[in-house]
């Protein structure tokens, strides 16, 4: 959810199980006011709000700092995600999640797990060899620094290239509780925008795969095959601690009620 969503969250509340973790964006157009306030609701509404740090945005270690404060004095920096961001260049001391990892400022207000980034179709504007050298240094910083935490994979529509790059994350010693990003239901319009944003794979043949047409913008798409496909291929002793992260494009309440009625979601 981001800022704007409160009352969102408040309208999805009865079709959410207790204890969810709910990720709580930090966008550039929304202040510290306005994500703590959104991080407070979801701790109020009972579930476990799951606050994202924007390593490239943050101006400065105070800035972090103050961030951190807040979240503390509302009970809710236990849990944190840390993403390195959208600019090309640092606004301040920051160049990635690495270096907030590594600040020893989380562990000072009560951050006891810390969630980081994977990209199992690759990223549009870092390279592959890139990118793992900062999964495998961002799990050794937490290992060392004796915070849990997970990985968070970007969405996609083809679970083949999620395999792939799983078993490769296993290979690397990578143990991380891995949750794999999930859209929820969506226009199809909608969806296609957000994987061309993110690089995310849009083929025919993929979205067929996933359940709709590229040709046929008109209507609503849903996770079920890609979930069941997951389901049937998972082996535990090859990919490990494995799971669900829902991206709520089509909305809080909309994807809450899809999950509660996708047959077997509770198990």
């Amino acid at each position: 959810m981001t800022g704007k969503d409160v009352r969102q969250l408040q309208e999805a509340r009865a079709a959410i199980p207790p204890g969810t973790r709910i990720n709580v964006t930090y966008l550039a157009n929304e202040d510290l006011q306005m994500r703590v306030a959104a991080a407070r609701a979801v701790r109020d509404c009972g579930f476990v709000p799951v606050p994202h740090v924007s390593a490239r945005r943050l101006q400065s270690a105070h800035e972090l700092q103050t961030f951190l404060d807040a979240l503390q004095q509302v009970g809710a920096s236990n849990d944190v995600f840390v993403v390195g961001g959208d600019p090309p260049t640092p606004a301040g001391p920051y160049a990635d999640s690495l270096a907030v990892i590594r600040s020893g400022l989380l562990q000072q207000h009560d951050v006891r797990h810390v969630g980081v980034s994977g990209y199992p179709e690759g990223h549009p504007d870092i390279t592959d060899p890139v990118l793992w050298q900062a999964i495998e240094s961002k799990a050794a910083a937490l290992r060392e620094q004796g915070l849990a935490g997970n990985v968070i994979t970007q969405f996609g529509f083809d679970v083949d290239p999620v395999f792939t790059w799983l078993e490769a994350v296993r290979s690397r010693g990578i143990d991380l509780p891995v949750r794999i990003g999930v859209p929820g239901p969506a226009g199809i319009r909608r969806l296609l925008s957000y994987a061309k944003r993110f690089g995310v794979g849009t083929s025919a043949g993929i979205a067929k795969k996933y359940g709709f047409s590229i040709t046929n913008l008109v209507g609503t798409a849903g996770p079920d095959t890609f979930i069941r496909a997951l389901a049937e291929r998972y082996a535990p002793e090859r990919h490990g601690d494995l799971g669900l992260h829902f991206y709520t494009f089509g909305g809080l309440k909309a994807t809450s009620e899809w999950i509660d009625d996708f047959p077997g979601a509770r198990q």
